[in-house]
């Protein structure tokens, strides 16, 4: 093996090349370990309070190492013992020599693990909901400048009726309010598992308090407190339930699929070239096409999505294998969906916050589009106006037929323009509605209550949302490539 040793192994792209700081810090080992010496101080403390030989003196030497961690001498320690979170009490012991007959008194290897991993869910958590509600806000600007600007819908991948750019917008607001509203359910319910023993019976500290259940009780409501949980799960395995992760996953898997729709979305209208995600002046949209403007940001968020929409059956497959009051192979598994889980949710918002502060429309492009199509969906207001004029439906209908035959045979056979409104003001039958066709082709009479629809939902159902986000909006999100 030969080259610069930093470049010599694995390393995920998620970590090195797209997540935030924080989401990293986070999962990292340092968060992890740390947080384990803050739960041995809570239990330390909890104990000394409710009458155990703890000192004072004990828990200040802890307090003074949380995050002084050697961790050679941790990975030398597991080597030889094979145990991760006995490498780490010895460690910490070895730092704290008047605290080390009391670290980890009672408890088991759960008690520091899957409290921390509850601990590090909340957080990330707290670190994604504020980022989608910068997207909620930026994409609420967006539906707002947009709202009345027509546009043609597409059912099928085919021209419809026409909609508004705004009120397209709504739609990505509507299914991102529902993932906002998920994604904090889920945080809120996330509880502590405490202080719960080898099998969740609490025998141990049971024993330590000599048979005194209402002390082991405190014990447990007093370690929830201080880790910053109102609540604990009443009954556990050596485990929380592993359904716990699969809320949790279920919430940022369902997120992956709305942002892939999304740019998926985002991505179709770059093809149609009416609207464009950022492209800086330096950037490079193929090496072989020096004119090409590629949506590569969306492509990105649709790319890390669908590798997190696929997370939440391997969550399924670990909760569904849990034997008893737990099995270990849920731990190597749970190690890598976690942590991708929510450093994929992280990726994908941060890159759609990106495309949404700096989404560009093209007015003229769309209105071409529009006219292309608009003639044939104008149709029916046609008839109904030579109707009022004292025209015969029949008539009227079997000449428009006839006209849109023609004139989409000059758009499909020959790729000319829709030539329909010329045919019809070149027909005299139609002679009596001439100076009303300019009215009856004005797209925005073909929108509905499009704009109003915009502007009721951001006031009834975004914007009462984002006022739970008051002070954490604003900023703009720099990319990495």
């Amino acid at each position: 093996m030969s080259g610069n040793s930093e470049y010599c192994d694995y390393r995920s792209p998620l970590a090195t090349r797209y997540a935030s700081k924080e989401m990293r810090y986070n999962f990292s080992d340092q968060q992890k370990f740390s947080t384990w010496r803050k739960l041995w101080i809570y239990l330390a403390k909890a104990e000394m309070e409710l009458g155990l030989d703890i000192t004072q003196e004990q828990v200040s030497e802890m307090e003074a190492h949380v995050y002084d961690i050697d961790f050679e001498a941790a990975a030398k320690e597991e080597k030889a013992t094979r145990h991760d979170v006995m490498a780490h009490v010895h460690v910490f012991g070895n730092q704290c020599p008047k605290a080390a007959p009391i670290i980890h008194l009672g408890a088991t290897s759960c008690y520091v693990g899957d409290n921390t991993d509850l601990i590090i869910l909340r957080q990330g958590f707290d670190i994604i909901l504020p980022k989608l509600a910068n997207v909620l806000n930026r994409l609420a600007k967006f539906a707002m400048e947009y709202r009345d600007l027509p546009t043609l819908g597409f059912t099928h991948l085919q021209p419809a009726q026409l909609t508004t750019v705004g009120k397209r917008a709504t739609l990505w607001l509507h299914d991102l309010l529902m993932d906002e509203r998920a994604l904090r359910r889920a945080r809120d319910d996330l509880k502590f598992r405490g202080v719960k023993g080898t099998t969740g019976t609490q025998a141990s500290f049971l024993q330590l308090f000599n048979g005194d259940g209402e002390k082991v009780k405190q014990l447990d409501r007093l370690v929830t407190q201080m880790a910053g949980f109102q609540k604990h799960y009443s009954v556990t395995g050596q485990t929380y339930s592993r359904k716990v992760d699969v809320e949790c996953l279920n919430v940022l898997s369902s997120l992956g699929s709305t942002v892939h729709k999304i740019c998926s979305d985002i991505r179709l209208l770059a093809n149609m070239k009416e609207v464009e995600e950022p492209f800086e002046s330096t950037q490079i949209g193929s090496s072989a096409m020096p004119y090409k403007r590629n949506p590569m940001r969306s492509e990105r968020c649709c790319s890390i999505a669908r590798h997190l929409m696929s997370l939440t059956n391997n969550a399924l497959q670990t909760a569904a294998t849990q034997w008893m009051e737990r099995t270990l192979d849920d731990s190597a598994n749970r190690r890598i969906t976690l942590s991708e889980a929510f450093l994929s949710a992280d990726v994908i918002l941060m890159t759609l916050q990106n495309i949404t502060e700096g989404l560009v429309v093209y007015p003229k492009v769309i209105e071409r589009h529009i006219a292309q199509e608009l003639p044939f969906m104008t149709a029916e207001n046609i008839i109904m106006a030579m109707v009022k004029a004292g025209g015969d439906r029949q008539i009227c209908h079997e000449k428009i037929r006839v006209l849109s035959q023609e004139a989409g045979a000059q758009v499909k056979q020959h790729g000319k323009d829709n030539d329909l409104v010329e045919r019809i003001k070149s027909d005299p039958y139609f002679a009596p509605i001439l100076n009303q066709l300019k009215e009856l082709l004005d797209p925005k009479t073909f929108v509905g209550r499009a704009p109003e629809q915009v502007v009721e939902f951001l006031e009834e159902e975004v914007y009462p949302v984002l006022e739970n986000y008051k002070g954490q909006l604003g900023g703009t999100v720099e990319l990495s490539i």
